[in-house]
This record gives C-alpha cells, structure tokens and sequence, in this order.
C-alpha cells in the first residue's frame, strides 16, 4: 500500500508500507493492504507507520482527514513532528 503523510508545508513521509495505525475521533484503527475505500477525521495523537512487520515509525499528528482509495492512504494533518 502507498502512504502519503502531508501538512500544509511539507510532505513529511510518501513509500510503500504494510501498514498504519492512526488516531480516529472514536478511536485507534490500523488500515492495512488492500482496505476498502474510506474516508475519516483524525483527532490529535500518535500515527504509527508499519513499514514492515518489525519495522514502524512514529509521528505525533495535530487533527486532520485520512482518505483510503485504491490501495493509496493519504493522511492530511494540520501539523505534526517525527517521535
């Protein structure tokens, strides 16, 4: 799956990953390969890239969207820093 993590200034990660778990309103969920079409808001707190299956990196995101299309994740946040 591909990954976009974007801020209105930069494009803080872009590659193929496994995985990420993100922050939702309700709650942590994890979007994995292949995930059916999805579209969510994002509440500040702790977005976890799975690069592989030991393998993650971790960002500290404001609030923002997550759009889930065609086997691509776009994360949009207001601002974030790498933990």
């Amino acid at each position: 799956m591909t990954l976009e993590i974007l801020t209105p200034e930069q494009t803080l990660f872009s590659g193929d990953v496994y995985g990420v778990q993100l922050p939702g309103i309700s709650g942590l969920f994890e979007v994995l390969d292949k995930h059916a079409p999805l579209v969510s808001a994002l509440k500040a707190g702790h977005l976890k890239i799975l690069k592989d299956k030991s393998n993650t990196e971790i960002f500290s995101i404001q609030g923002g969207f997550v759009e889930v299309l065609n086997n691509k994740t776009i994360v949009l946040v207001e601002g974030a820093s790498k933990k």
